[in-house]
């Protein structure tokens, strides 16, 4: 308790220390976080734009570490990669019959119909809505949007949403107000990031109370 009283008032001074003992390693885990909620369907709850946000107003404290020139690519590569890899996932389930049997029907070639007329707007404005951004990428795959749209329209997408994070973070954590209330801001920031697993899991609920209450009728 004596541990936590003194690191949330002093949180901005021990974020520096700790991301500073990482060093490089901090990069790495900062570049898995963002390809693992990108990349991977299993993870959509975890932090997108909320955690660019958090690491440049960090990299905007003169005692940190963290480095602007090496934050921004790292999240760039990281969506970028994990946007192509969830596409690839999407492709290769087709090739599975029993899956392509379950997928295969009206709500693909409806996929395929929206993709046809707003693919790369469909993929670059998906980027900026929680959890839709995940699975864009894993229906476009499936919907066997071509590759060379989908690339382009997700470098558009990715370039943009980290770079309006990243602006947005750095000039918003330079500003006194911030530096003074730094501990309170990021915590505010942390219950931001858990609304769209909060909300997920509420819909899951509601939807299993439904399904068992319909079965009791």
């Amino acid at each position: 308790m004596d541990q936590l009283t003194y690191v949330l008032p002093h949180l901005k001074q021990s974020l520096s220390i700790l991301f500073g003992l990482l060093g490089s390693w901090g990069y790495l885990i900062l570049f898995l976080i963002i390809f693992a909620e990108t990349g991977l369907v299993v993870f959509p709850w975890l932090p997108g734009e909320s955690l660019i946000f958090f690491a440049a107003s960090l990299a905007s404290l003169p005692s940190s570490s963290l480095r602007m020139s090496l934050l921004v690519p790292t999240f760039f590569f990281a969506a970028l990669i994990g946007d192509i890899v969830n596409y690839y996932i999407g492709r290769y389930l087709t090739h599975w019959q029993w899956m392509n049997k379950k997928i295969n029907g009206p709500n693909l070639a409806s996929a395929r119909k929206y993709f046809d007329q707003y693919g790369g707007m469909a993929v670059v404005f998906g980027r900026f809505v929680p959890l839709i951004r995940t699975f864009i990428p894993l229906v476009a795959g499936i919907a066997n949007l071509n590759l060379t749209r989908f690339t382009f329209a997700t470098v558009v997408g990715v370039a943009i949403w980290v770079a309006l994070a990243s602006i947005l973070g750095y000039y918003f954590g330079s500003l006194p107000f911030v530096q003074q209330h730094y501990a309170l801001i990021v915590l505010l920031i942390i219950l931001v990031a858990m609304l769209p697993a909060i909300c997920t899991l509420i819909i899951h609920l509601i939807r299993r109370h439904i399904i068992k209450r319909n079965k009791m009728m």
